[in-house]
């Protein structure tokens, strides 16, 4: 999948389908609907209004629903790897929208999930990928907890590997959100993303006698 090309056209119709959920996500995030919804919300609801959108595109379906909003959240539509053997570097299209579309999608994401989020433009954006792309792993394969694995995997491939990337603690914090939210899904379809993020500042709190 990573290795199919951002130019694929943008389907009139959205079909039922990774890359027409894709299309459809990514324009809305885009729209000025969305924009004037995130207005009067805080980003939190915002990531569960994109995730119901989502949900109910994909008929319900929490698999498709996970593996989709990690693309859709994915803030390049490209990646560059390294080849220290070859000593050259290879660019890697990742699917995407038009670039226009991408651009407002991006510019739009919510970033303030947690209350150490960045204060800037980019803040926490990138951590709604790891947060459902690791969602959809502990959904479909949680035995041997494989999906903490390759969460820690990708973590130190993307470190040596990606130009983008870099070993980050509070991505492997979003993998594990991401994880228990997949339980929580299990275990009541109607679970929201932000009951699983609100978690994060838990982690932090310390308790004194």
């Amino acid at each position: 999948m990573l290795l199919i090309s951002s130019s694929t056209k943008a389907q009139t119709v959205n079909e039922k389908s990774f890359y027409g959920g894709l299309f459809y996500l990514s324009n809305y995030l885009a729209s000025e609907e969305y924009i004037q919804f995130a207005r009067t919300h805080n980003d939190l609801e915002s990531v569960d209004h994109i995730y119901e959108k989502a949900l109910s595109f994909f008929d319900g379906d929490a698999s498709e629903t996970f593996f989709c909003l990690t693309f859709v959240f994915i803030p390049y539509n490209h990646i560059t790897v390294k080849l220290p053997l070859i000593g050259t570097n290879v660019r890697f299209p990742l699917p995407s929208p038009p670039q226009s579309v991408f651009n407002e999608k991006v510019k739009n994401t919510p970033k303030h999930l947690f209350f150490d989020s960045p204060q800037n433009d980019f803040g926490d954006k990138d951590k709604l990928a790891h947060f459902f792309a690791n969602a959809f792993l502990h959904y479909n394969i949680s035995f041997f907890n494989l999906s903490k694995f390759l969460g820690i995997f990708v973590e130190y491939f993307e470190q040596g590997f990606f130009l983008q990337g870099g070993f980050d603690r509070r991505d492997l914090v979003a993998n594990h959100l991401g994880e228990l939210f997949a339980e929580m899904v299990h275990n009541n379809p109607n679970a929201k993303p932000s009951d699983a993020l609100k978690i994060y500042q838990l982690l932090y709190l310390r308790i004194y006698p």
